[in-house]
């Protein structure tokens, strides 16, 4: 990969996190803290607890690792795409792969990105746990002073495997999703774009858009699981295991679901 698209990558990937990780913050926070009513009392408590800097703890590592995760991604995505069609990039704009080459080549990049990814990805979310406050005089000081000190005491604490928790849901939670954000994105470039040309930039955009909506809706439940398998290791373990987390979560997240549409029909049915 050349270093132009190299730094390209960083730099966009980078402004993607620092946007973006205000939101991811409240998202893990809800998916494993029951101290907070919902999003709007969550982003509250985290701004007057918190500060600001809050909603940005555990953002260095993901900044600082996302350039070689996105190559480590696309790079085998289009090596797959290779070896599946044997037809290079430039070859594939007059012949386009089967969707179904397209879903293997997503699923085998979200394979080996999820192994990159879990130590960085552990990590993040241990820090974003955190709701002791930095910037206040008097309050108690975390349990991890940053991520160097994190990955440190995660290594000494619980081993060399502790840095992999709950590696093995975010591969099943990256290995389908990502087959569908391909699949997504690359459909509808070709359905917007006339033959024989670059899609425009608005087209990638929209493309991307909604490619990360689809693979979102489908990844979201598992992100549940790999959040709380991550937090498992604090303290007495909740669970025995992927298989038990799953039974014992779902059901809740269903009933919530139920109970919300049950709240919202005028009928209650």
């Amino acid at each position: 990969m050349p270093v132009e698209e190299f730094m390209a990558g960083w730099i966009s990937g980078a402004l993607g996190l620092v946007l973006g990780h205000p939101f991811d913050t409240v998202k893990v926070r809800l998916q494993t803290q029951t101290t907070y009513r919902g999003i709007m009392d969550c982003m509250a408590k985290i701004y007057r607890h918190e500060s600001l800097l809050g909603f940005f703890k555990g953002m260095s590592f993901p900044i600082a690792s996302i350039a070689v995760v996105n190559s480590v991604l696309f790079g085998v995505y289009s090596n797959t795409l290779l070896a599946l069609t044997a037809t290079s990039h430039q070859e594939r704009r007059a012949q386009p792969p089967s969707y179904t080459h397209v879903f293997v080549a997503g699923c085998t990049g979200g394979v080996l990105q999820a192994y990159c990814l879990a130590p960085f990805d552990l990590i993040k979310v241990r820090l974003q746990n955190q709701t002791e406050s930095r910037v206040q005089p008097g309050s108690p000081q975390p349990r991890y002073r940053g991520p160097v000190h994190c990955a440190a005491t995660i290594f000494q604490e619980e081993g060399p495997r502790g840095l992999f928790r709950g590696a093995w849901t975010l591969m099943l939670r990256d290995t389908p999703t990502l087959g569908i954000y391909f699949v997504t994105y690359e459909g509808l470039c070709r359905q917007y774009t006339p033959e024989g040309q670059n899609p425009s930039s608005a087209t990638v955009l929209v493309a991307g858009g909604f490619a990360g909506i689809a693979s979102w809706v489908t990844a979201t439940p598992l992100d549940v699981i790999k959040s709380r398998m991550q937090m498992d290791g604090l303290g007495p373990k909740a669970y025995h295991g992927l298989l038990d987390c799953m039974l014992r979560v779902f059901p809740v997240l269903v009933g919530m679901s139920l109970a919300g549409n049950a709240s919202s029909s005028p009928t209650g049915l």
